[in-house]
């Protein structure tokens, strides 16, 4: 007997999509619906597959609904399956936790949410599959997989686990749990959550996580979406990934090493662009670019950055309406002997007064409050940009690069 199952995880419905609200309301909302429509992208690849059922493992929901019509949707969407005559079946993780949401809605009967007291097995008679879950009861679950039971002989088992397994993918420690934990069980296939970067963890078993359904930000680039499972004669013969995202994140870096005129860099990125709004099949997309390596047009780039940065924005609307540069960067340098002449001339010290204001412990206070005032009003997943230690340093390089730009 040969069936497929769809396996997805974190679709964090009606989660914002971190930074473009900050940069661009009317983009920010062109982007909006990226998550429901990856969402219906998910239902209608279930259909259109044939499925024997739809596995999720976790994370529908972002945190607790602003309104009911984030959870109307997802009702609504799945409903279409329920009608198809293809059943769900739900772990809630660590966003959606029975602690964490405060209220529900009612699903179909072909839906079902594993519950939070202690993993529980459901059989698929049909198909000889037996579905192992546990629900997370709060948001942080320590001692949780332990209570999954042991395999059904003769059957198709599936563990469906919301975890960061040992923390090494840069994720908190939600049910934490190694490999060899999981391969103790015996099962043939463990459908995990949690972990927004798709993997195969491991073959044999088979240990997957599919990924989020929908890229945040610019951290999670790339395609996003889910994983066809294919079983003949009682194993896992083929996992294959299913680009479903609703609107696509790049971080393009273009190197403009020796590169001596504007126009050429300008030509460079919008050759990059080009290429990654080919890539993302029509979808919007949001991209960040980073210019790097060694170019005597350094210091004209850090003085005309927002000025470039509009004018990128504007080629990428000639590319697509919904292609969007979220931000420009600047990580290029000064060739080794511009700078060393910079660095001879009688010029404003930058690196100097910057390090005799740093050392002033007021200076250094105000500093200190100002960053964190920042990173308060930001969304996490920007944080990073804020936490460098050598913050002063680029602070100096670039105030250097800025006064020489404007007076070039």
């Amino acid at each position: 007997m040969r069936f497929s199952f769809i396996h997805a995880a974190d679709l964090h419905i009606d989660s914002p999509l971190a930074g473009l609200s900050l940069k661009d309301k009317a983009v920010a909302a062109r982007f909006a619906q990226a998550g429901r429509r990856a969402v219906e992208a998910l239902i209608e690849q279930t259909i259109a597959s044939e499925a024997a059922f739809l596995i999720i493992a976790g994370d529908v929901f972002d945190g607790d609904w602003k309104d009911v019509s984030t959870g109307l949707f997802f009702v609504r969407a799945i409903s279409a399956l329920h009608r198809a005559g293809i059943p769900v079946f739900i772990v809630k993780g660590n966003h959606d936790a029975a602690s964490v949401m405060s209220r529900d809605l009612p699903y179909p009967d072909s839906v079902t949410v594993f519950g939070a007291g202690k993993a529980s097995t459901i059989a698929l008679d049909a198909h000889r599959v037996a579905l192992h879950g546990r629900s997370f009861p709060n948001r942080l679950t320590a001692d949780f997989v332990e209570s999954y039971p042991p395999r059904r002989d003769g059957w198709l088992n599936i563990g469906v686990l919301h975890t960061s397994l040992d923390g090494t993918r840069g994720h908190d420690g939600y049910a934490p749990c190694s490999v060899e934990d999981l391969k103790r069980f015996g099962y043939d296939y463990w459908a995990l959550g949690h972990v927004h970067a798709a993997a195969v963890v491991c073959d044999d078993p088979w240990i997957v996580y599919p990924g989020n359904l929908q890229g945040r930000s610019v951290r999670e680039t790339g395609a996003k979406g889910a994983v066809r499972v294919t079983v003949e004669d009682g194993r896992v013969i083929e996992v294959t990934p299913l680009a479903l995202d609703g609107a696509r994140w790049a971080h393009l870096t273009v190197d403009i090493t020796d590169v001596a005129h504007e126009d050429e860099m300008l030509a460079r990125c919008r050759d990059a662009l080009a290429e990654a709004q080919a890539q993302s099949e029509g979808r919007p997309l949001a991209a960040r670019i980073t210019l790097i390596g060694a170019t005597s047009l350094h210091n004209h780039l850090i003085a005309r950055r927002e000025t470039l940065q509009d004018d990128l924005r504007a080629t990428a609307f000639q590319l697509a309406d919904d292609c969007w540069v979220e931000q420009l960067k600047v990580k290029t340098s000064l060739p080794a002997r511009s700078a060393a002449v910079e660095a001879g001339a009688d010029a404003l010290d930058a690196d100097r007064l910057l390090r005799e204001a740093a050392s002033d412990p007021e200076f250094a206070a105000v500093l200190a409050d100002l960053t964190e005032i920042i990173k308060a009003k930001l969304p996490k997943d920007l944080h990073d940009e804020f936490d460098r230690s050598d913050a002063l340093q680029r602070l100096a390089d670039d105030a250097r690069a800025l006064l020489a730009g404007e007076v070039s």
